[in-house]
């Protein structure tokens, strides 16, 4: 990410699969990096896998680069270096691409990473973009993955050790490559979901960072008085982007601010904005909020329409919406891992899917004070994968997700029928003042109140089946959501306090529940 960039305000199975529904709406939260501690470690580890593909299990080798600070102190941020994943495919996973020699591959990979530290446990993802590789005619395929990873910041002295866990893989053959000729289609994506070999040397151990400071015999249940949380310091409460972790525990924090993904637009008019969003959205049955993980949002504006239906109405502005992750509408993939039942560790991973057209309209109104009326209707599906529960994978399938697109009131349904999720905003400028609220040039709140559909594809064939599971325990109305998007970047024109040089968003926005 270039340019600068700024914030604005058994009998066991049945609680397993209990658990699994709380890990459904839980998103990592993305938060500002603490810092950056470097060393001398250098690793490299040659790791087995196996990868499940849709035809069956294929074995993988996963190369895991990165370097390491030599030791850190207590409240220090420790955040590995140069770190890259080579994974190398064998010939039979390279054909469930189903695409030609020559072919272009691009391909992402999110390695879990298990953090412990005594009796403190944290889990951080590695993600990283892969260069286009090209298929060969015969033999492996090698996929090289770089990207910013996430800190750790240990809260007392000790041992710190990383171990390689789960690796997520998605593949796509380019169009226009030479996969494509006359009558044939672009192959479909390929993704994978890869487990450690129990043969892997050392359980998958990347690095042991001595860690000083403090009481090295105070337990992390029981620290000296001195280490005690307060109320202000305690890990619900503690500040974004600070550098102390709550004694006894590991803090893991983005690298990049946000972790803010990639966001330009395909193509430039000088009509094309584009901004990022983020926000909570509560689930009802659940009492609970989850993250919604900060997306990038390319909005193409098209012709005013007026006059209006009243003397008060000045004109309707229009415009077009695409929510862009690596190529593909949808939010980038959030994990969480947390604690259901206060003792049973979770892990899961959720999309908000674009599946059908999204649109914005902004109403501008005379009155004192003017008034404009933005919405934004929204065919959103969302999906869940890589469900752990207790550190044990709960097969959710390929293609877990809700019936139809998340479903809102619609005030003009004979305009907009079908199923999709309503966003309201609402600006207010009194003369002589600044603008409040919503406009979609300087961001600020949506709200809307959705139901979850029914799930469907969660489960697999010869497995159990989990949609009427979720269904219950998670569908239903009544689930309020805000959304804050940033300021937005014309990408025509470049402004420096809105862009960065390649026509990304400089502000990046906070979430607001």
């Amino acid at each position: 990410m270039k340019g600068p960039r700024t914030s604005v305000p058994s009998p066991r199975r049945p609680r397993a699969r209990r658990a699994v529904i709380a890990a459904f709406v839980v998103l990592a939260a993305m938060v500002p990096a603490a810092g950056t501690a470097l060393g001398a470690q250098e690793v490299e580890a040659e790791l087995p896998y196996t990868c499940a593909f849709p035809s069956g299990p294929q074995a993988a080798t996963v190369r895991v680069a990165a370097r390491f600070p030599d030791s850190a102190a207590k409240g220090e941020a420790i955040v590995p270096a140069e770190v890259t994943t080579t994974v190398e495919l064998p010939e039979a996973a390279v054909a469930e691409l189903d695409a030609a020699p020559g072919a272009e591959v691009r391909a992402s990979t999110e390695l879990a990473v298990a953090l412990s530290q005594g009796e403190a446990r944290a889990e951080a993802s590695w993600r990283g973009t892969a260069q286009p590789a090209t298929v060969p005619a015969g033999g492996p395929l090698v996929l090289e993955s770089t990207g910013d990873v996430p800190s750790v910041t240990p809260g007392s002295a000790g041992e710190l050790q990383l171990r390689a866990g789960g690796l997520k893989l998605a593949m796509e053959a380019q169009a226009g490559s030479a996969t494509s000729g006359p009558g044939q289609e672009t192959p479909a994506p390929v993704s994978a979901s890869c487990t450690l070999g129990e043969d892997a040397p050392e359980d998958g151990l990347l690095a042991t960072i001595p860690v000083t400071g403090g009481d090295a015999g105070a337990s992390p249940q029981n620290p000296s008085p001195s280490e005690r949380p307060s109320e202000s310091t305690g890990p619900d409460t503690a500040k974004p982007g600070g550098t102390k972790a709550p004694p006894g525990r590991l803090r893991v924090e983005a690298a990049d601010p946000q972790d803010a993904p990639h966001c330009t637009a395909k193509e430039v008019t000088g009509n094309t904005l584009t901004a990022y969003i983020t926000g909570y959205s509560n689930v009802r049955k659940l009492d609970g909020a989850s993250l919604i993980p900060l997306a990038c949002m390319v909005i193409e504006q098209v012709d005013a329409e007026f006059p209006g239906p009243d003397d008060e109405f000045l004109f309707r502005q229009p415009a077009d919406v695409e929510l862009s992750y690596q190529g593909r509408r949808q939010t980038p993939p959030a994990k969480a891992t947390f604690l259901t039942y206060g003792f049973v560790p979770t892990t899961a991973t959720m999309v908000l899917e674009q599946v059908g057209r999204m649109n914005l309209e902004g109403d501008f109104y005379l009155r004192e004070p003017v008034t404009v009326v933005s919405t934004i209707r929204a065919s959103l599906v969302l999906r869940l994968s890589d469900v752990k529960v207790n550190g044990t994978p709960l097969d959710v399938g390929p293609d877990c997700r809700t019936e139809t697109p998340l479903i809102s009131r619609e005030p003009e349904p004979d305009r907009y029928p079908g199923d999709h999720m309503v966003l309201h905003g609402l600006s207010e400028q009194y003369t002589g003042e600044d603008a409040t609220g919503y406009q979609v040039s300087s961001g600020g709140p949506l709200t809307s109140e959705v139901t979850i559909p029914a799930f469907t594809g969660c489960g697999t064939d010869d497995g159990e089946d989990l949609n009427r599971l979720l269904t219950a325990s998670i569908s239903g109305p009544g689930n309020y959501v805000k959304q804050i998007q940033g300021q937005v970047c014309t990408v025509a024109f470049l402004q420096p306090q809105e862009c960065t040089e390649d026509g990304q968003p400089v502000v990046i926005p906070e979430p607001e529940r």
